[in-house]
This record gives C-alpha cells, structure tokens and sequence, in this order.
C-alpha cells in the first residue's frame, strides 16, 4: 500500500531521537490527540499520514518517537509480534504506548468482522517483563522490551442504554480497586458482567530484558 505523508512529516523526522513525536494510530475521522501525527489506512481529514501501518512504521527511524497512543486499532491486527517488535524498535527509551482494545468479554466484539486478535488483562504481559499480575504469565520472545505501568478495566454501555451505563460505571470503580479485584474479575465474574474495553500503559525499556521463559527454564 502506497504511503501518504500528508503533511511531509517524515523527511523532517529526526534520526538521532531529538523533538517530540506522538503517534496517534488509526485514528479515523476523530483524532484525540491534537498534537499527535495521525496515521490510519483511511485518508479523512485529521488523518496525516495515510497507509498501512508496517509500510508507514517502516518509514520511521530507530528510537525517534516519545509516545504512541491507539483506541479499537490494535485488534484489527493479525500479527502482534510483528507490531509489538516495531513499537519496540520505534519508542524511545522510556516512551510509554497507550493502547485501549475491546475486552474479550464484550460481546460487540464477534459482530466486527474486521477483528482479528483478543485481549484480556494478561495479553501484553506475554511481550513485558516484571510481576504485574499475582498470576504469571510464559513469553515467547528472546528478549522483553517493555514493562506495565498500568491496565485498567473500562466498564460502560452505548447510548441509549444509560441506565446499565451508570450500571456499568460502578462495577468499573469496584473491579479497578486493585489488581486483586481486577484478576478476580476476569477469572470468576467477566461472563456474567461483560468488560466494554481494557487499556493499557506500557514503557518502552532502556535495555531488553532476558525472556521470563529462558530464566524459569520454561518452553
């Protein structure tokens, strides 16, 4: 696919890491991030970079951005390995990628075609190293790049249902109390009272780490 710079900002990028590059990915029609280079397949207005996003990731220099942000754009993907290894070879050292996906709990997910990969509370502690959660999860990479700042539960309802929207909005408050509560809620109660999204908050590392599965000897 043919990559569009719309605003001819690629030619200025910086290939020693210096200024301050956010990347809004797929952003569509609505771009949260004013001060963000939009990039998304889909050419509308706010959008600054039209393509795929590999062929437009490709264009960028080693270690030259600050800060990713993406929302309902990563589970269009099939390869996440694949994304993953360019956000690490992108991010600065000490960058953060923000990302918000459906939960795999909400059942508006099935009915978009269009979605390939699911996520729940554990998906991207397979490309991070530490314990965030009691519950330890193996990787299947040589080398970890990144470690969690945060992931919250995002509890809410489409219009018009208000009513189960506020609802939804206490169960919210009561599940992201602690990591305690939020392991306990997708464990037992996530059928019953079904997640809207999940966001993350990863930091790009300043080293890579040796896989958690080489150090437990596991497979």
């Amino acid at each position: 696919m043919t990559v569009i710079d719309k605003r001819k900002i690629l030619p200025s990028l910086s290939k020693d890491g210096d200024g301050c590059i956010i990347l809004e990915l797929g952003c569509g029609n609505r771009k949260r991030h004013v001060s963000a280079v939009g990039i998304d397949a889909l050419d509308y207005d706010c959008v600054d970079i039209v393509g795929d996003i590999f062929d437009v990731l490709s264009k960028f220099p080693d270690s030259s951005v600050s800060e990713v942000y993406s929302y309902h754009f990563v589970e269009h993907l099939s390869d996440l390995n694949a994304f993953m290894d360019e956000m690490a070879r992108v991010l600065k050292p000490g960058a953060s990628l923000n990302t918000t996906v459906p939960h795999f709990s909400n059942p508006y997910f099935y009915s978009d075609y269009t979605h390939k990969t699911f996520f729940g509370l554990y998906t991207f502690c397979y490309f991070c190293h530490g314990e965030f959660f009691n519950r330890q999860t193996p990787t299947y990479q040589k080398s970890l790049k990144f470690s969690i700042k945060n992931i919250d539960l995002v509890f809410k309802s489409t219009r018009p249902f208000y009513l189960r929207h506020i609802f939804k909005k206490i169960l919210g408050r009561l599940f992201n109390i602690s990591i305690y509560t939020k392991e306990l809620y997708e464990e037992n109660f996530c059928y019953l009272f079904p997640c809207y999204e999940v966001s993350y908050q990863l930091i790009r590392d300043d080293c890579c780490m040796t896989s958690r599965a080489d150090v437990l000897g596991r497979v």
